[in-house]
């Protein structure tokens, strides 16, 4: 019963809904007039594909497996602060110590930082600014949630006015010459690393990838559900081709 809930819930919610609706509409279109089936057929197809958990986890775990993580005693021994980049933030959200709280990918990355830094001793540099009108500030809310983890003021600092990643790195390398750090171990999701990389990379630094908040499993793993359609697939494979067209984008220098 457990698992037809699931399939129902699949095929009832959006993409499964939609994906319902444009099978329907390729066999209107068969039934009509077929010169013109392969158009909904085509979008039912590629629709499928990106809401599957079988082709999203195989499009995420493409990108994702460029850097390995390091070991923390690695780490300490090669970087000399832990830059952590924001992954979106809400504004006036309650919080144990105030309002505004970070994105499941930029507490992920919060807190691999802290982890990092408890193990290192690193200082922790946040990077992100207030993207949209009704976002928070990913800096200022990081560095409340540090503080309230206990992080000495001392190891914080705060880069809080990027708005994208060419940002992070351009305002983080002004800030990090400035307070006279040269070796940056470079925390974010491992979906994001290898456009971070190569951005931080252009921008005249050299991080050490620490990827986290793993979307994918290293190997793949097949049971009947991974069919099924699902907006988290969906959201993980725009994630994915998102990173793949900025890293087009990069070397194109648009």
């Amino acid at each position: 019963m457990i698992y037809f809930v699931k399939f129902a819930y699949s095929l009832l919610l959006p993409p499964g809904l939609f994906l319902l609706l444009l099978g329907a509409a390729v066999w209107r279109a068969w039934i009509r007039d077929r010169k013109w089936t392969w158009l909904p057929l085509l979008l039912l197809v590629a629709l499928y594909l990106m809401s599957s958990g079988l082709a999203s986890d195989a499009l995420v775990r493409s990108i994702e497996s460029r850097y390995p993580q390091p070991q923390p005693a690695d780490v300490g021994k090669q970087a000399d602060v832990i830059v952590v980049l924001g992954g979106g933030a809400t504004r006036d959200t309650p919080d144990l110590e105030g309002l505004g709280n970070l994105s499941g990918s930029g507490e992920a990355r919060l807190l691999a930082a802290v982890r990092l830094h408890l193990r290192t001793g690193l200082p922790i540099l946040f990077s992100g600014g207030r993207v949209f009108p009704d976002s928070g500030n990913e800096a200022d809310i990081a560095a409340r949630q540090l503080r309230g983890l206990g992080i000495p003021a001392e190891s914080i600092f705060l880069e809080n006015r990027s708005l994208n990643t060419e940002q992070n790195a351009a305002y983080s390398k002004a800030l990090l010459e400035a307070e006279g750090f040269s070796r940056p171990v470079l925390v974010t999701s491992a979906f994001h690393m290898r456009r971070s990389v190569e951005t931080f990379r252009q921008a005249g630094l050299t991080p050490l990838p620490y990827p986290v908040d793993y979307g994918a499993p290293a190997d793949a793993v097949f049971y009947w559900s991974k069919l099924l359609p699902s907006g988290g697939a969906m959201a993980a494979s725009s994630a994915a081709l998102k990173e793949y067209l900025g890293m087009l984008a990069l070397r194109l220098k648009v």
